[in-house]
């Protein structure tokens, strides 16, 4: 930076200063001298560098760090504390993220006022932390925070939310064992900036509607209990600015950032959106909106929800890869359940068993996560339903652990997803609906609640309703791994409703994704044998006797959830006939 060059930017600061300092210095000048420059030359400047920080200014009595990320700045912070706990002096710590001007000898702005403002309200030796602060670092960093309420700030228009940090001492060593263990318990989950999109139309009129996409888009992601998104405050920061995404990606400390577009033309609306990779920069996903323009505010909420429910499984898509290609000993729970949700989504008996070891695992090093027990749940039901696993005791398994995710975190969308599951398999049609609803209520944005909603419907002969459950699900997601279920929702209600050319239909698609599946081949081949296609029906069957050699009538007949005793026995009778015994 050029001498007398002024620099904007968004930056983490910590502010501190030393308690009591002029009565100290009253009382034992020297004494104090002495321990505030051994407090500053072993303790703070060590730790600044270390955690990728500089030194702004050191004051009489404290000092002003600025770093690239929130989380440096918090980790630091924190160190530094424990650092201090053997000292004579005691310091408060104000930590905030906010835009900063730099003028190459100091810095300004209400980044740094707000950080003094937070700093005097901590009590001594504590740490107190800004809102925005706050939302980036509670799943990232394993600390309990204190919520202190709104404060004012001079020359700050809105009052700011403020948290104090417990300081804990330093973990122990950890025992010696053979034993491996995930690490941490969600201490890896991912987090996400959304950055407002660019207005190219070049009309201010439609500035309101392209800040309001972004705004929605940002509350809709936020539904995701598993995914850290930054707050608008802070995105906003940038807006109008041109940015290198993976400067915004380090800056925020997020690993994906959305950005996107909009162009109106007459009566056209063209929106753009991409999804980034923050470390390497690589486009994860990009689509393209072209739409009618009729009314703006329908049009808003539909692009918002088909960009909210994209983002799910394209995020786990990466995610898993990334797990895939680490060690294992050194994987975080998160990874550990994204690597076990790709070696399951190949469904085929051994990538299951290793998904379910892997679950297993984070379960009994982590048996507070409610992410891991709803996956693992979801995993043994999807067994059961394939055959790959025996209907008692997985199904007694899997309601413990799917009730057990729902008391541990009841917003979780997930969990009730894996219960509404769980009681269609149950048979118990109801609840099923209730908990699936519940789910979506959740995240309105969830493909997979949808979708197995659909599946639920579509057992119990439910027509219209899997049929709408479904097509939403393919409509926010079409890109699903999922989609063999949304498409088998409809297969099965159109069996039951006796459309067997329509189950046929849904069953062939639902093969085209998946051609081993074993659900698509037993309902087409029930189909194709009550259409009199015996030769094409037997012909399906022995396919899935090739694949399925331990297959039989009576497992067939008590792992599928149909609730009406009919409907069973009509499906059974059709796979009799198409030569299953």
């Amino acid at each position: 930076m050029n001498a007398g060059e002024v620099q904007k930017r968004l930056a983490a600061v910590i502010i501190a200063d030393v308690v009591g300092y002029t009565r100290l210095m009253e009382e034992d000048t020297d004494g104090t001298v002495a321990a505030w420059q051994s407090a500053r030359e072993q303790t703070i400047l060590p730790l600044i560098s270390n955690h990728g920080g500089r030194i702004v200014k050191l004051t009489g009595d404290g000092f002003l760090a600025e770093f690239s990320t929130v989380q440096q700045a918090v980790s630091c912070a924190v160190d530094m504390q424990n650092g201090l706990a053997a000292s004579s002096l005691e310091f408060r710590m104000g930590v905030n993220l906010g835009d900063i001007v730099d003028d190459g000898e100091d810095i300004h702005g209400e980044g740094v006022n707000i950080a003094a403002r937070i700093e005097t309200l901590c009590e001594p030796g504590g740490i107190c932390i800004s809102g925005d602060v706050y939302n980036q670092v509670r799943n990232r960093l394993d600390h309990q925070y204190s919520d202190l309420g709104e404060h004012e700030v001079k020359h700050v228009s809105a009052p700011v939310r403020v948290y104090a940090i417990t300081i804990s001492p330093p973990d122990a060593e950890p025992e010696k064992s053979g034993k491996k263990s995930t690490v941490s318990r969600e201490d890896d989950k991912p987090s996400i900036a959304v950055l407002p999109f660019d207005n190219m139309s070049g009309d201010v009129e439609q500035e309101y509607f392209v800040d309001g996409m972004t705004e929605d888009i940002i509350t809709e992601l936020s539904r995701n209990r598993w995914m850290t998104v930054i707050a608008r405050n802070t995105t906003f920061t940038y807006k109008g600015r041109a940015v290198n995404v993976s400067d915004v990606a380090s800056e925020l400390d997020v690993r994906y950032v959305i950005e996107g577009s909009v162009r109106k033309s007459g009566e056209r609306m063209r929106i753009t959106v991409q999804l980034i990779d923050g470390a390497t920069g690589n486009h994860i996903w990009a689509e393209r909106y072209d739409r009618q323009v009729a009314d703006l505010f329908d049009l808003q909420d539909e692009i918002t929800r088909n960009i909210a429910a994209a983002v799910e499984p394209e995020v786990f898509a990466n995610e898993g890869h990334n797990a895939s290609i680490r060690n294992e000993a050194q994987m975080s729970s998160w990874e550990t359940v994204m690597k076990a949700r790709t070696h399951f989504w190949r469904l085929n008996s051994a990538d299951v068993d290793e998904a379910l070891r892997l679950l297993k695992q984070v379960v009994e090093d982590h048996p507070d996560y409610p992410f891991a027990k709803s996956a693992l749940a979801f995993v043994h039901l999807i067994s059961v339903h394939m055959s790959f696993q025996q209907r008692h005791p997985n199904l007694e398994i899997a309601r413990q652990l799917a009730q057990k995710a729902v008391s541990l975190d009841e917003q979780d969308a997930w969990a009730h997803i894996s219960l509404g599951y769980l009681y269609m398999m149950d048979r118990e049609t109801g609840r099923s609906l209730s908990e699936f609803t519940r789910a979506l209520e959740l995240n309105p944005n969830s493909a997979t609640a949808f979708g197995f909603r659909g599946l639920a419907n579509g057992f119990a002969a439910n027509y219209e309703d899997a049929f709408s459950d479904a097509d939403h699900a393919i409509r926010l997601s079409p890109r699903d791994p999922q989609m063999i279920y949304f498409l088998s929702a409809k297969g099965v209600a159109s069996f039951n409703a006796g459309e067997l050319e329509g189950a046929i239909k849904w069953m062939d698609l639902a093969l085209l994704e998946r051609p081993e599946l074993s659900g698509p081949m037993r309902i087409k081949s029930a189909a194709l044998a009550y259409l009199g296609r015996l030769e094409e029906a037997m012909e399906t069957m022995a396919r899935y006797r090739s694949l399925y050699p331990d297959a039989n009538l009576a497992e067939v007949e008590a792992t599928q959830p149909y609730p009406d005793e009919k409907n069973l026995k009509y499906f059974i009778e059709g796979l009799r006939m198409a030569g299953l015994e």
